[in-house]
C-alpha cells in the first residue's frame, strides 16, 4: 500500500538485494551470558505453572537420589553377601537394585512429562503473545523488516525458550544435587580416593570454559545464517514467479548456496567443538578411573579398602563427571535463551502504533457518510524522501471521487493515509470534521472497505474469504454481494460452490477472479466509504462491464474513491484528482479536465492512442 517515491528506493531500511550478502541484515550483538533482568522476565512467564515447576523440581530431586543409590547397593553385595556366599541375601539386594530402578524410571517420567508439559504450555502463550503484538505494529515496522526474520523470532526463538524450560532451568537443579551427593557420598567413603578424584577437576574446568568460548561463537553464527536463510527463502518464494519469469533460478541458486553454505560451516564449527569437548571429558573421566584403580588397588590390597568400596567409587566417578558434563550442555542452552530472549522481548518492547481512546466523544460523533477532507497533508515513508506534499481536497458524501497519476505519484499513499495504514507527517484528514487520529483505527476500518489490484485470499473456502470469518455476515447478505458483483458467476462453475477450496494467497484462481471475489468480500461488509485501487486493472472488458453496470447505483449510496490508471474507467465519477509528484495538479470532472487540456488531457490522449493502436494492431494481425 505505498505511492511514489517509496518502490524505487526498496523500502525504508532494506537496500536492492544485489546477491545473497544483501540478506545479511546485521543481527543483535550476542549480549551477555547472563542478564538477570532478562532471565527475570522470562522465569515471568512460568508463573501460571508455579506448582507444576515445584512438582517437577521435586520429581528431579527424588530421581537424582534414588540415583546415588545404586553404587551403594553394589558396594553392600560385593562386601556383604558375595564375599560371605549370601547367595539368598544377595538376591534380596538385587531385588532391591530392580525395585530402586523402577521407582527412578517413574519419577524420570513423570518429571519428563511435566517439564514438556509446563514447555508447551508456556510456549503456546509466548508465541500467542508475540503474534498479538505483531499484529497491533505499525505496517511501517513490516517495511523494515523482512517477515522471514520475523518468523525466525515466532518459531526458532521461541523453540530456545523451550529448551530452557525443559531442559535448564529444572535440570540444573537436578545436576547440582547429583553432583552435590555424590561429592558428600565419596568424601564419607573415602576421603583420601575423593581427592584423587577431584585432582581432575581443574583440568575438567579448563576444557569447559574453552569449550563455551568456542560453541558460544558458533551458536551465534548457527543463529545469524538460519535467520539469513528463512528472509532469504520468505522474500524469493514470495516472488517465485518473476524468479522464473527472468529466468534468475541459476543466481538464486547460487546465492541460497552461498547461504546455506554459511550456516554449515558455522554448524559444523558447533560440531568440531562438540567433538572435541566431550573425547576431552571422557579422557578426564578414565584418567580419574585409571588413578582410583591405582590407588584404591593398593588400598585393597593392603586391606585398607573394601573391594565393594572399590567398585562403588569407580561407578561413582562415571556418574560424577555426568552433570558436569551436562552443565556445560546447560550453559548453551542458557546463552541461547538469553540471545534468543533479547531478540524476542526486543520485538515485545516495541510500541504499537498509537490508537484513540474507544470511548470518546469523537467515537460517538464520527459519522462516516460525512464529507471528507485532507488538508495541507504531507507524508514521507522514510522522514527525508516526500511523497505527499501539501495536499488539500474534500470529497463530498455519496459521490465518486477519481484519483489518477502517473505511477508513484502518491495516489495508494492518499487511501493509506486516509485508512490510517499511516498517519500524515503533516496536516490533517477528517471526516465529518473529526480528525481521523481520533477515531480508533477499528471503528474507522469499520466502515470502510479497500479492494486492491494484488488481492491476498486466505486458505479457507470461498465462503470464509467472503465474510474472512466474521459470523454477523448473513448468507443472505453474502448471496447479494456476489450477485452484485458478478461473482456468481465463478462460484457456479466450482465444483464445490461456497465451500470450494482456497489455496494459500489463492493461487488456484487468476488474478481477475480473485479481484472478483475481493469485491464480493468487499460489498458483503456494507461500507459507507468503499475504496478501489486499481480494482479492474486485471479484469477482461466483459467483466468489467458487468461490475461498472452493477456498480452504477451502488455507488451513488456511498462514498467512494477509485484509483485507476484506465482512464476510461472513471469517466463517470464526480470528481477527478489529478496527482502529480506529491501534489493535486488538476481537479475537476471528465469532461471539465478535458476542457482545460492540461495533464489529463494529455494522458487521456495518450491512453486513448495506445489503445486504438493496439486494437488496429490486433485487427490487422487478425484479419
Amino acid at each position: 500500500m505505498r505511492g511514489g517515491g517509496q518502490l524505487s528506493g526498496g523500502g525504508p531500511g532494506r537496500g536492492v538485494a544485489t546477491g545473497a550478502r544483501s540478506y545479511a541484515v546485521p543481527e543483535e550483538h550476542l549480549g551477555r551470558i547472563y542478564d538477570h533482568s532478562l532471565m527475570m522476565r522470562i522465569l515471568r512467564y512460568l508463573r501460571p505453572e508455579t506448582a507444576r515447576v515445584l512438582v517437577a523440581a521435586l520429581l528431579l530431586i527424588l530421581f537424582s537420589l534414588t540415583s546415588l543409590a545404586g553404587p551403594l547397593i553394589t558396594r553392600i553385595g560385593i562386601d556383604h553377601y558375595i564375599a560371605n556366599g549370601d547367595a539368598a541375601g544377595l538376591l534380596r539386594i538385587c531385588l532391591a537394585w530392580f525395585a530402586l530402578l523402577l521407582i527412578g524410571g517413574g519419577l524420570q517420567y513423570a518429571q519428563i512429562v511435566t517439564m514438556n508439559l509446563i514447555g508447551q504450555r508456556t510456549m503456546m502463550r509466548l508465541r500467542q503473545e508475540i503474534y498479538r503484538h505483531l499484529q497491533r505494529l505499525p505496517i511501517s515496522f513490516y517495511d523494515r523488516h523482512p517477515v522471514g526474520r520475523l518468523m525466525t523470532r515466532v518459531t526458532n526463538d521461541v523453540e530456545v525458550l523451550n529448551q530452557l524450560f525443559t531442559q535448564g532451568v529444572v535440570a540444573i537443579i537436578g545436576d547440582l544435587v547429583t553432583l552435590l551427593g555424590i561429592m558428600i557420598v565419596l568424601l564419607v567413603m573415602d576421603a583420601r580416593i575423593a581427592f584423587v578424584t577431584f585432582a581432575m577437576l581443574p583440568f575438567l574446568f579448563w576444557f569447559s570454559i574453552a569449550f563455551r568460548s568456542r560453541v558460544r561463537h558458533a551458536f551465534r553464527d548457527v543463529r545469524l545464517a538460519l535467520a539469513r536463510i528463512n528472509a532469504y527463502l520468505q522474500e524469493n518464494l514470495g516472488g517465485i514467479a518473476v524468479i522464473k519469469a527472468f529466468r534468475r533460478e541459476a543466481r538464486n541458486d547460487a546465492e541460497f548456496d552461498e547461504l546455506n553454505t554459511d550456516h554449515r560451516d558455522a554448524f559444523l564449527r558447533s560440531v568440531r567443538a562438540f567433538a572435541v569437548y566431550f573425547p576431552l571429558v571422557e579422557l578426564t573421566q578414565s584418567v580419574a578411573i585409571a588413578l582410583i584403580l591405582w590407588y584404591g588397588g593398593g588400598l585393597v590390597i593392603q586391606d585398607g579398602l573394601t573391594f565393594g568400596a572399590l567398585v562403588a567409587f569407580i561407578q561413582y566417578v562415571g556418574r560424577f563427571f555426568r552433570p558436569i558434563r551436562d552443565l556445560s550442555e546447560k550453559y548453551n542452552i542458557l546463552q541461547d535463551a538469553m540471545a534468543s530472549s533479547e531478540r524476542i522481548f526486543a520485538l515485545l518492547d516495541r510500541e504499537p502504533e498509537p490508537d484513540a481512546p474507544t470511548t470518546s466523544p469523537y467515537v460517538e460523533a464520527f459519522d462516516p457518510q460525512a464529507a471528507i477532507r485532507f488538508e495541507r497533508v504531507s507524508f514521507s515513508y522514510d522522514g527525508k524522501t516526500p511523497v505527499l506534499q501539501e495536499v488539500s481536497c474534500e470529497i463530498a458524501p455519496g459521490t465518486t471521487t477519481a484519483i489518477v497519476g502517473a505511477t508513484g505519484s502518491g495516489k495508494t499513499t492518499m487511501i493509506s493515509l486516509l485508512a490510517r495504514f499511516y498517519d500524515p507527517t503533516a496536516g490533517v484528514i477528517s471526516i465529518g470534521g473529526i480528525d481521523t487520529r481520533k477515531v480508533p483505527r477499528a471503528v474507522l476500518r469499520r466502515r470502510m472497505a479497500i479492494v486492491e489490484q494484488d488481492v491476498f485470499l486466505f486458505a479457507g473456502t470461498i465462503a470464509d474469504n467472503m465474510r474472512l470469518w466474521e459470523p454477523g455476515i448473513s448468507k443472505e447478505r453474502l448471496a447479494e454481494a456476489v450477485a452484485t458483483s458478478h461473482a456468481d458467476v465463478l462460484i457456479r462453475r466450482l465444483p464445490r460452490g461456497w465451500e470450494h477450496p482456497v489455496m494459500e494467497r489463492g493461487g488456484s484462481f487468476s488474478t481477475g477472479e480473485r479481484q472478483l471475489l475481493a469485491f464480493a468480500r468487499a460489498l458483503a461488509f456494507d461500507p459507507e466509504i468503499l475504496i478501489l485501487d486499481e480494482a479492474t486493472a486485471s479484469v477482461d472488458t466483459e467483466t468489467e462491464a458487468l461490475i461498472q453496470d452493477a456498480l452504477r447505483n451502488l455507488l451513488r449510496e456511498r462514498t467512494s474513491i477509485v484509483i485507476a490508471h484506465r482512464l476510461s474507467t472513471i469517466r463517470r465519477a464526480d470528481q477527478i484528482l489529478v496527482v502529480h509528484h506529491g501534489r493535486i495538479l488538476e481537479r475537476g470532472t471528465h469532461a471539465e479536465l478535458l476542457a482545460q487540456g492540461g495533464l489529463y488531457a494529455r494522458l487521456y490522449r495518450l491512453q486513448f492512442r495506445g489503445e486504438a493502436g493496439r486494437s488496429e494492431g490486433l485487427g490487422q494481425s487478425v484479419d
